[in-house]
């Protein structure tokens, strides 16, 4: 396995477990509804990226870009789960996730900060998604 293969198994792992220990307390969290969505967050995006470190082998991409892939998948994957606790505990999400809200909202800063976190988490995953294709497809030729 490769160094970028152990460093996505382990994100996923360290993702795996904050999302069963999310799992533990979400029905305790002034949102419990959003504290499912953090639990499942948590496990769905570790899976994902232990899946991913043992696929690595086949993407091939430069140092420089491996290096953006990393950024971007640690950065969208840990925002993910994080922005989604956030919400449960604060009990956010009138401005983003109205249906998994339930009539929460917060102050106006954490519905901001939550949204934005969420929005910048979406094209950091597209882009990283990207550099996977494209290292895929490399590692064809």
């Amino acid at each position: 396995m490769t160094a970028m293969g152990r460093r996505l198994v382990l994100l996923g792992a360290g993702l795996v477990m904050a999302g069963m220990l999310t799992g533990f307390v979400s029905g305790a969290l002034a949102n419990p509804r959003m504290g499912l969505v953090s639990h499942l967050e948590g496990l769905m995006n570790g899976t994902l990226m232990i899946a991913l470190g043992a696929a690595w082998g086949h993407v091939r991409l430069s140092a420089s870009a491996e290096r953006w892939a990393w950024g971007l998948l640690l950065f969208g994957t840990v925002a993910n789960w994080f922005a989604t606790l956030l919400a449960a505990v604060w009990g956010v999400g009138s401005l983003t996730m109205p249906l998994t809200a339930a009539g929460h909202t917060g102050a106006d800063w954490q519905e901001w900060l939550v949204g934005g976190l969420l929005f910048a988490l979406s094209f950091a995953m597209v882009g990283a998604f990207a550099l996977v294709i494209r290292g895929v497809l490399a590692g064809r030729e």
